[in-house]
């Protein structure tokens, strides 16, 4: 059986510098930190993240996760997070593994098996078990075979599903992969605001979209994400707005204006009440720290 040191070696292997890299295998992505990181506001797709070295803290709403070698995390919907590595050195960086789901693969898997309607939180965190850590040090080692891969990647994908399904997090994720779900039914609705954040909507359109009342679609929006529906569309607003400013050079008046914002002062007092700092300054530090990386 493959064990953490396993899993340590293959993607130090493979992830020979800082970074987040997408592999040749479908769905299947590495992460390395040699440095603890300031937090940084990102996007997290629905998927798994299995560590095998260091930790790192998500910040959802109000909620936070700790994840490292011995818990692994699971995102239901598209996220927006406050991401930060809190252990990682240059000797012991921080090592992840990342699966995004094929939910037409996950409701293949659960096909015929109930979903009860739950309201789960999009995100968790779990025990990873050995066997966890072997799958995921098998699907890794394909990268080293790369005439096997075709055929064994699948089925080594599968393993991991069924680990997950069959865990304490079977019930996410049966939410993810179920269509009507409770959890699919937000991520409707997240999806349409993640396409149109910089346009006006009102709370009953995206109900609508998700196909509740509109009390309804608050109550079960705000336990999923932690967040309200207006609140998680500032949030996509300015972490679109740090990148037009950081990776594109504009100016925080043109990258406000860009997404959304019809006022510089409300686009100014919404930026440091999640960054903490005004857009100048914020993006200044960025732009010198090892964060700008991830741009």
């Amino acid at each position: 059986m493959e064990t953490i040191a396993d899993l340590v070696a293959l993607i130090d292997r493979h992830a020979a510098v800082d970074g987040n890299f997408d592999t040749v295998l479908p769905r299947v992505g590495v992460i390395r930190s040699s440095a603890t990181t300031e937090p940084l506001h990102t996007l997290y797709k629905p998927s798994c993240c299995i560590v095998a070295q260091g930790r790192k803290r998500a910040t959802i709403g109000d909620t936070s996760y700790i994840y490292d070698a011995a818990h692994y995390l699971v995102v239901g919907v598209d996220l927006p997070v406050i991401g930060a590595v809190i252990e990682a050195s240059p000797d012991a960086p921080y090592l992840c593994l990342r699966l995004e789901f094929d939910r037409t693969l996950l409701n293949e898997m659960i096909a015929g098996q109930p979903t009860r309607d739950e309201n789960p939180a999009a995100a968790r965190v779990s025990e990873t078990t050995p066997r966890l850590v072997d799958a995921a040090a098998r699907l890794l080692g394909l990268l080293d075979a790369p005439e096997d891969a075709p055929v064994l990647a699948p089925l080594v994908e599968r393993e991991i599903l069924h680990r997950l399904i069959s865990g304490p997090q079977g019930g996410l994720i049966r939410q993810i992969a179920s269509g009507e779900s409770r959890l699919n039914q937000i991520g409707r609705a997240v999806d349409y605001v993640c396409r149109n954040f910089g346009s006006p909507f009102a709370i009953e359109e995206l109900a609508d979209i998700a196909g509740m009342s509109s009390s309804s679609f608050y109550v079960h929006f705000r336990a999923a994400m932690a967040m309200s529906p207006l609140q998680f569309r500032t949030q996509i607003r300015l972490q679109e707005a740090r990148r037009l400013m950081i990776v594109e050079g504009m100016t925080a008046a043109e990258a406000g204006f860009r997404v959304g914002y019809d006022s510089p002062s409300q686009f100014n007092r919404d930026y440091v009440r999640v960054h903490k700092e005004t857009p100048k300054r914020d993006v200044a530090r960025m732009r010198t720290s090892a964060n700008f990386a991830g741009f």
